[in-house]
Order: C-alpha cells, then sequence, then structure tokens
C-alpha cells in the first residue's frame, strides 16, 4: 500500500484543532482591544486640559440635551440596525459605545472588530456574524461618499471660493476617489453584500438619516451657543465641515473651514474658539463613557462570579 494513502485518514482531524486555535485565540481578542482603548483613553485624560474644560462648559441644559443626543446617535442607530439584522438586546448600546471611543480614539474600525468580537460570543444566530458587521461598516462608507457628494452639490457656490489646490486639481482628485471607491463598492456589490436587498437599503438608510441627523444637531447647538448667528448659516456652516471632513487628500482642512466660516458668520464670531470646545467636550465624553463601560464590566463580572 502507497504512503500517501496511511496519511490521508488522519489529515480531517487537523481542522477541529484549527478550530479550536481560533476560538483560543479569539478568546483574547475582546479583551486586548478593550486594554488599547484604555491606553487611549488614559493617553487623551493627559493631553485635555481640563481647567479649560470647566471653564467653558456650556450652562444652558438644552445644549447639553442635543449634545448627549448628538453623541448617542451613532450608537443607537447602529443598535437599531442590529436589533433588526439579529434581534440583539437593549444592552447591546454598551459593546457599540465602547466600538464608538474605540474607533474615535484608538484606530479607525478597530471597533467593528471588538463589535464583531462580542457579537460572535453573545449573539445566537445561524452562520458567522462577520458578514453582516462587514456590510454595515461597507454601507456606512457608501453612504457617507453619497451623503457627501449631495452636500458638495448644494453647497458648491460656497465650496467653489475656497480655491482648494492649484485651479481645484486637489478637489477634483479627492471626488474622483471618492466617485471610484462608491462605483467599485456598487459593482462589486453581490461579491461584497451578503445581507438580503431590503435589508441592505434598511442599512443604507439608517446611515443617512444619521449623517443628516448630526449635520442637523451640531448646526442647533453651534446656533444655541452663538445665537447671534442665524441658525441657517449654521445648517449651511455644520454642513460644510462635514464636507470637508470627508474628502481625502484636502490639505489644511481647519484652515479651509475656519475660511468658509469667516465668509458665513463673519470673521469676528469665535467659531474656532466654540469648535474647539465641543472638540474637547467630545473627546471628554469618550473618557467618561468609557470609565463607565469598565466599571459595569467589572459589576457583570462580579455577579457572576
Amino acid at each position: 500500500m502507497p504512503e500517501s494513502s496511511l496519511v490521508q485518514p488522519s489529515l480531517p482531524a487537523a481542522a477541529p484543532t484549527v478550530q479550536s486555535g481560533l476560538r483560543k485565540w479569539g478568546a483574547y481578542l475582546g479583551p486586548a482591544i478593550s486594554a488599547a482603548i484604555l491606553i487611549a483613553v488614559l493617553l487623551e485624560l493627559r493631553k485635555l486640559n481640563w481647567s479649560i474644560v470647566w471653564s467653558i462648559l456650556p450652562t444652558d441644559p438644552v445644549i447639553w440635551l442635543i449634545f448627549v443626543f448628538s453623541y448617542f446617535l451613532s450608537p443607537f442607530t447602529d443598535l437599531v440596525i442590529f436589533r433588526r439584522l439579529w434581534g440583539i438586546p437593549w444592552s447591546g448600546i454598551l459593546p457599540l459605545l465602547k466600538k464608538v471611543v474605540g474607533n474615535e480614539l484608538l484606530l479607525g474600525y478597530i471597533g467593528e472588530v471588538y463589535f464583531y468580537d462580542w457579537a460572535r460570543r453573545h449573539v445566537k444566530m445561524e452562520g458567522s456574524p462577520f458578514g453582516a458587521v462587514k456590510d454595515v461598516a461597507i454601507l456606512s462608507a457608501l453612504s457617507g461618499n453619497i451623503m457627501t457628494l449631495v452636500m458638495l452639490a448644494l453647497t458648491w457656490p460656497m465650496i467653489s471660493k475656497l480655491g482648494f489646490g492649484q485651479s481645484g486639481n486637489v478637489l477634483a482628485m479627492s471626488l474622483g476617489i471618492m466617485l471610484l471607491t462608491s462605483v467599485v463598492i456598487m459593482y462589486f456589490r453581490n461579491g461584497l453584500l451578503s445581507l438580503p436587498r431590503r435589508e441592505l437599503w434598511f442599512v443604507f438608510g439608517m446611515h443617512c438619516v444619521r449623517l443628516v441627523g448630526k449635520t442637523a444637531l451640531t448646526a442647533l447647538a453651534w446656533a444655541m451657543i452663538l445665537p447671534e448667528v442665524p441658525l441657517s448659516a449654521w445648517l449651511l456652516l455644520s454642513t460644510v465641515r462635514l464636507l470637508l471632513s470627508r474628502l481625502p487628500l484636502i490639505p489644511n482642512k481647519d484652515i479651509a473651514f475656519a475660511g468658509v466660516a469667516a465668509l458665513l458668520v463673519g470673521a469676528q464670531v469665535k467659531t474656532g474658539v466654540m469648535v474647539a470646545m465641543l472638540s474637547m467636550l467630545t473627546v471628554a465624553m469618550h473618557v467618561v463613557i468609557f470609565i463607565i463601560l469598565l466599571l459595569i464590566d467589572l459589576v457583570q463580572k462580579e455577579k457572576t462570579a
């Protein structure tokens, strides 16, 4: 009998070994990401000037409500999406909050990796949750590109006055990249996306609602902080800010935004101070949320011990 026939029966036994090895390493993935986020939070704590944060805190409770609602809009829309796709409980907002903090403070899409690991261990479903997490992330990027192009069309009279790059070449290249990636996603959608078409449209619609909602809430918060400027100007400025943040290859985005702000609301308005204040509050919110999530994890571990 040939030697190869003697070893063939032992080959299938390797598959369970590989799978068990992957599960073993997968058990460390969530804690490793949490530890990395914790390090990022500690670094952000060192960067924050808390005396300045306390001195510029808004006193109007309505501004705080708008700020908190805007912060929770992203994880809440994700919760609505995954409740429809998987039927996850309302407590799923906790890992989704950690996903937001991880993406913002550590590395883009690291939050998706953490949430995938959480779903794999806590959500009962047929097959792997990777397909749904992947589809939601891809549709988030696609909806962002499409909404950015729509916003560019609506705000072009103002954007065209900025003169990005030399003869607008940088802006044209940025738009070309966005169009190319969007076309590639649409062309290869059957191979990239695994959810049913109805679910894909639902996820896409939720992402668009999130983008429009955050833009409107940002404008409303700005209008309440600096009421001397009409809401319509803040709404346009908030749209331009979101547009600039998503366009690739645009250099000096802060300078470009400052130029648009000066054109829309006047150079004398302290737009830069207001934006810096809200940015610091957002980072502080990330820190507070993550500390609360850590305390919740500790309490849950004590109960299960």
